[in-house]
């Protein structure tokens, strides 16, 4: 019989209030922190709305190459407060100032990627599998 892969529930974004933000340390941490421990955590993430097709694009295309990457999916009440969130986040990894995230987000080796036109350019041009390889999501 097979086991179930653990689950870990991401709390929402944009809110600092939520039911999982009550349970840290006094000290507070913004959905900022939130996102740059996800980002952090996992080799590949894709941040979308929840249904999106886009993103089921996306993810199809990582597990197609052996990357089976983590998915946060945003909800619609979640929408703006998340892009807000996400633009500060590559704002203060050294991206320019002009950044304009649109869903669904990618960040490989823990830097913005991309979306959907930089993710399908690199896979046609041949490059995305080395960029894989090098952030640790892919092994062969």
């Amino acid at each position: 019989m097979q086991q179930a892969i653990p689950y870990k529930p991401w709390p929402p974004l944009h809110s600092p209030t939520s039911s999982a933000a009550a349970h840290r340390p006094p000290s507070p941490p913004t959905a900022q922190t939130d996102v740059l421990d996800m980002v952090s955590e996992n080799a590949v993430i894709v941040i979308a709305r929840k249904g999106c097709c886009m993103s089921h694009v996306v993810r199809r295309l990582l597990l197609a190459l052996g990357v089976n990457p983590a998915v946060y999916e945003v909800g619609v009440e979640e929408e703006a407060g998340a892009l807000s969130r996400l633009e500060m986040t590559c704002k203060g990894d050294g991206g320019d100032d002009a950044t304009k995230v649109q869903f669904p987000v990618v960040f490989i080796g823990g830097k913005l990627f991309g979306g959907l036109d930089k993710i399908m350019a690199t896979h046609i041009s041949g490059e995305l599998v080395p960029v894989l390889k090098q952030a640790g999501a892919l092994w062969l």
